[in-house]
């Protein structure tokens, strides 16, 4: 009778010390959560090299943890903690922006500067939801890290939140990177509505040899024009064009390639798995969070909708018309964006390449973006 007292007890004990105990229904929700990211990523191929991170950190994350042993990304000492701190902290953006930077050819954009145009129209969903979310009662700086999402740009939202709304990085973060790996999923039916199959047929002139020198003095003169406007995209915009020079100037291409490759790999991995950490259910499943996800869902839909509606305005001013379906990859998706507007263009016509021409507007919104996140620090910093 002692003895098995005694291995009762030694049972209870064994039990006390697993996850079970403490294993709550929200965090069974986010878990699963977790596994549809995951499944996502592999069986339908949506932004696999960041959905599988961020899912497998939800899954993570989402384990609890027993008492008195520091483990997520909110224990103070942990070793997730310390990871998490390149997040909390925006040191992992800038890094991938970086790597952008280094893999990225401004060549389109450059040749037919008007494009430019598209990436800035496209913002109107960052500043629009901005509006949205302080009408539905967020306070200035956590509708200014919401509004981001609207950019498409994950390591831009993670940054300004980190600035702005540190309590709501877990939930952006999600939302953005979300519908990032959902362009596919989301645009082409908003590009349908918005444009006619004539639209859509519209051949674009072959785009003109830009020259080696115009290519390294774009990133020098575009980071000037760009930080003396909005200071606030310092950081994220002289990392993107630091990158690009040390692509284009040719006598850095080591550099350039650990830049576009290595580094910007390790940093995906830890960026998506810590914020994919940090949605643990008491932290992530709340009213908040859910409002966060219709608003991120209406950005990406009003930025898309911005870009196709700016390029059929250009065309009543151009006798050189620009086919509007570019307009889409506004957002700073990339590529995934201009992939999707030749997806879409060549269901039109086969024989319509337009990857190349929507690089351009695609490209822009990169840049759009991050000024856009330095214009709303910097107006709204305290």
């Amino acid at each position: 009778m002692i003895l098995s007292s005694y291995f009762l007890d030694k049972l209870q004990q064994l039990l006390n010390t697993t996850a079970f105990p403490n294993l709550e229904l929200g965090n069974t929700i986010m878990i699963i959560i977790g596994l549809i990211f995951v499944y996502l990523a592999i069986a339908k191929d949506y932004e696999p090299l960041l959905l599988v991170p961020i899912g497998f950190g939800i899954v993570v994350g989402n384990i609890p943890a027993v008492a008195g042993m520091p483990l997520s990304v909110y224990d103070e000492g942990s070793v997730m903690q310390y990871l998490y701190f390149g997040v909390s902290k925006g040191v992992y953006p800038p890094l991938i922006f970086l790597g952008i930077g280094a893999m990225t050819d401004f060549s389109t954009m450059l040749s037919n500067p008007k494009l430019i145009l598209l990436g800035a129209a496209a913002q109107i969903g960052v500043f629009g939801t901005f509006a949205g979310a302080i009408a539905l009662g967020f306070s200035p700086n956590e509708a200014g890290a919401i509004g981001i999402i609207g950019g498409a740009d994950g390591p831009t939202a993670i940054f300004l939140s980190a600035k702005l709304a540190p309590e709501l990085l877990g939930a952006i973060a999600v939302a953005a990177y979300s519908y990032m790996a959902l362009v596919p999923v989301i645009q082409p039916p908003i590009m349908k509505l918005l444009t006619t199959k004539k639209e859509r047929l519209i051949r674009m002139k072959t785009s003109r040899q830009v020259s080696t020198r115009e290519r390294i003095l774009f990133p020098i003169i575009a980071f000037l024009v760009c930080t003396l406007l909005a200071p606030g995209a310092i950081v994220l915009i002289g990392m993107l064009f630091f990158g690009n020079l040390l692509k284009e100037c040719t006598v850095t291409e080591r550099l350039a390639v650990t830049a576009r490759t290595g580094m910007i790999d390790i940093v995906t991995i830890l960026l998506g798995f810590c914020v994919g950490a940090s949605t643990s259910a008491p932290y992530f499943l709340n009213y908040n969070s859910i409002l966060i996800f219709g608003l991120g869902a209406l950005a990406f839909s009003v930025a898309t909708a911005g870009g196709l509606l700016f390029a059929k305005l250009m065309n009543l001013f151009l006798t050189e018309k620009i086919n509007p379906l570019i307009g889409a990859a506004g957002v700073s998706a990339v590529p995934d964006a201009a992939r999707v507007v030749q997806m879409v263009g060549q269901k039109e016509d086969p024989q319509n390449f337009l990857l190349m021409h929507a690089m351009a507007p695609n490209v822009a919104g990169v840049i759009g973006s991050a000024i856009a996140a330095g214009v709303l620090w910097s107006q709204l910093v305290k």
